[in-house]
């Protein structure tokens, strides 16, 4: 079973309501928590994320930056919080000036969920088998 977790820092410069709902814009339904450290969001669900990458066109950047984190049965990526704030998906370095989203992917069959999420395109056309 897939589990996804998300994870973002709380500045003291942010409003701690608008990093939760840059967190629902792209990951609508996760469950969000606060702790000391910011929000930490649990979903097992990509479907809005995928439609997204696919809306914004940028399948071919998802899929490598899904297998560049990949270890094993797990992938990590980084997500502009301001930027999806505004329900856009923009993929960042870990340590970024405007604050960083982490999301890691957890499944058995990760191969097959990254598949799913990102496929496989011929000129920018995803590959239908």
């Amino acid at each position: 079973m897939m589990k996804v977790e998300i994870t973002c820092p709380i500045y003291p410069s942010e409003d701690p309501e608008k990093v939760r709902m840059a967190i629902e814009r792209i990951f609508p339904g996760a469950e969000i928590v606060e702790d000391e450290k910011g929000l930490k969001g649990n979903t097992d669900n990509l479907d809005h994320f995928s439609k997204q990458i696919r809306k914004q066109k940028i399948l071919d950047t998802t899929r490598s930056v899904l297998l560049r984190g990949k270890r094993g049965n797990v992938t990590r990526f980084f997500l502009n919080k301001q930027v999806a704030f505004v329900g856009k998906i923009s993929f960042c370095e870990e340590k970024t000036i405007l604050g960083t989203m982490r999301v890691v992917v957890e499944d058995d069959e990760l191969d097959a969920v990254i598949e799913n999420v990102a496929p496989e395109t011929v000129d920018g056309e995803e590959v239908l088998i």
